[in-house]
């Protein structure tokens, strides 16, 4: 890999400044990092010495940022469908992972949902799931950028045998691992209905001495809701909030049912939301009041949830189903227009993990986390606004290559760390154990 290169563009979308699209500009990127934009024949004079990859018909976007993921399940899309989200959890999904879910099923797992990212442009993901440390190899493996959640729930699993274990496990793998350029971490108490005052207090006291983020799902339906009023006499947000847990840490996962003064409360402590559009819908959970986020200065991020429940790990999908259902839930064609959408799925993400110095848009200083996006095909012409098709138009097919740190991890629409035939090989391995 060379350490340096010059990436020449149709165009550059560098989600900062707000809208900004440069036309015929390059990318230097030098030891990983973006050393500079500017325009291509000024580029071509002062890198004159980089090797140069030309795309005349790409507009180059920074890496999509999947705020929101559990990477392993992708190894149970399809097991069940068309169900609300307690039932698929308590009658299918809970029950597959106590028999199967172990450190090789989360590796193999996380192995082929970074392949399928990595291929739609997502070039980091922020996952929560049991076994971390298989979680992390695998990211390694693929050659991607990883936020880890340390889980912590009440129930044992076959990871861990109860909160403080999980705590210790999660934190031991931190400390081995938080110096590596590509990986960071979150405590990732799983929910309000699964998880214990007296747990929360120790997530809050370890976020606030460690400045980890907190990613937990939150608000995700009626019923959560419901029970969090019998059981503790307010809403979650209300029990977040005097557990102390609100802050600009918090990644609140979904936040589909909020009340006026939850978006205010959640604006007032500077917290980020993991919109979910597409596993909100198809677990019938409801419809974000995204419009009402953004306008109070809330930072929304873009997450696919697991492919258990999506069924797909596509953020360009996200990307057009948040832009959409924003509109139509304020009733307001303006709301969440095409550049807003794509800052939630890149720099919102970035900002999210408290990454936003290091990815989330082409600026120099950053990691060269970038993904090129073809436009000759004919579904693509004509391309008046290129913001709006990347949005709109666009899909995760139209992804030629990627980078992560300045490594062209997908080239020409092919991984070039992974093994394609082995993936499937390990996927189908699963399959078969799954049904019998």
């Amino acid at each position: 890999m060379a350490d340096h290169v010059l990436i020449n563009a149709r165009w550059v979308v560098p989600v900062e400044p707000a809208g900004a699209v440069l036309e015929r500009h390059a990318v230097a990127v030098r030891d990983g990092r973006i050393e500079a934009v500017l325009p291509m024949a000024q580029a071509a004079q002062q890198f004159a010495d980089y090797p140069r990859i030309d795309l005349p018909g790409h507009a180059l976007i920074p890496g999509l940022v999947n705020a929101h993921t559990h990477a392993a399940m992708v190894l149970m899309r399809g097991v069940a469908d068309d169900l609300p989200l307690m039932r698929w959890l308590q009658e299918h999904v809970w029950p597959v992972e106590a028999k199967h879910v172990s450190a090789q099923f989360v590796r193999d797992g996380t192995l082929l949902a970074c392949a399928e990212m990595l291929r739609g442009g997502v070039t980091c993901m922020n996952d929560m799931y049991f076994f971390p440390e298989a979680a992390l190899e695998a990211a390694l493996a693929a050659g991607m950028r990883a936020a880890l959640g340390l889980i912590v729930i009440e129930f044992p699993s076959a990871y861990a045998s109860d909160p403080e274990q999980y705590l210790a496990k999660g934190l031991a793998l931190r400390d081995l691992w938080r110096e590596h350029p590509r990986l960071s971490f979150c405590l990732a108490p799983h929910a309000p209905y699964t998880v214990s005052d007296a747990t929360f207090r120790k997530v809050a006291l370890l976020a606030a001495e460690l400045e980890l983020p907190v990613h937990i799902h939150v608000h995700e339906t009626l019923e959560e809701i419901e029970r969090s009023v019998a059981e503790h006499g307010v809403r979650p947000l209300q029990r977040l909030e005097r557990l102390g847990l609100l802050g600009p840490n918090l990644i609140a996962v979904h936040s589909v049912h909020l009340e006026a003064a939850e978006v205010a409360l959640l604006a007032r402590h500077g917290c980020s939301v993991a919109h979910c559009p597409s596993s909100n819908l198809k677990l019938a959970s409801g419809l974000a009041p995204v419009a009402a986020l953004l306008a109070a200065g809330v930072n929304v991020a873009l997450g696919t949830d697991g492919a258990a429940s999506n069924n797909r790990l596509d953020l360009f999908q996200e990307m057009r189903s948040a832009a959409l259902l924003a509109k139509a839930v304020a009733r307001d064609a303006a709301a969440m227009p095409a550049h807003v959408a794509l800052r939630a799925a890149t720099l919102g993400g970035a900002i999210a993990l408290g990454l936003e110095e290091r990815i989330g848009s082409i600026i120099p200083g950053k990691s060269a986390d970038l993904a090129a996006v073809g436009f000759d095909s004919l579904e693509l012409q004509p391309a008046y606004d290129v913001v709006s098709h990347l949005v709109y138009a666009c899909g995760r097919e139209h992804v030629t290559d990627v980078w992560v740190g300045g490594e062209r991890v997908l080239q020409d629409r092919m991984l070039t760390r992974l093994d394609l035939a082995d993936l499937q090989g390990r996927a189908l391995l699963w399959q078969t154990k799954i049904l019998n």
